[in-house]
């Protein structure tokens, strides 16, 4: 074989390998950056002003002075209104009630029974968590990003009856 032959050979073998190195390259850097990433879906501020609005105007409509709070899926505040001529402790029952129907995922007055079944439940000492119905969570499918709650009615179930006005209003907005 000649010189020119080998050196050709070898060009080639050098440029193989460069080709190989190059695709290598593109194949790990066009793999989907997102793949080990989470997607999910959140309330927006808009929304959540839109649901504790509805809420707190469904409860002055029925005679009833409100605060309502709305909390995102780690339970933070979104939105908090303390509404007109409420008492100073509606404030913090209704974060309360919100943030405990997102982190248990379920209506806040089902703690209540929870906790009549089981008076040892222990999670209901944490901080936040209360018993006590007029709060509902904010859900996407079965998925839950939200809580909203209300508190100044007289009866968690009339507070309740104003969650759900709120979270009906932004229903199609919730898929």
């Amino acid at each position: 074989m000649t010189s020119a032959i080998r050196m050709t050979l070898r060009s080639l073998a050098s440029l193989g390998t460069v080709l190989c190195a190059l695709l290598c390259t593109l194949v790990v850097v066009s793999s989907p950056a997102n793949a080990q990433l989470l997607q999910r879906k959140d309330l927006s501020a808009s929304m959540a002003i839109t649901m504790a609005q509805t809420a707190l105007e469904t409860c002055k409509t029925n005679g009833f002075n409100v605060s309502v709070t709305v909390v995102g899926r780690n339970g933070e505040i979104i939105v908090q209104v303390r509404g007109d001529n409420t008492g100073p402790h509606t404030i913090e029952n209704s974060m309360r009630k919100a943030y405990s129907s997102r982190t248990f995922r379920i209506p806040s007055g089902d703690l209540v029974a929870r906790l009549k079944a089981d008076p040892t439940f222990a999670l209901i000492h944490l901080n936040n968590v209360i018993a006590n119905q007029g709060a509902l969570p904010i859900k996407v499918g079965e998925d839950t990003i939200g809580g909203i709650g209300a508190s100044g009615a007289p009866g968690g179930d009339k507070d309740e009856a104003c969650v759900k006005a709120g979270i009906d209003k932004v229903a199609d907005q919730l898929k």
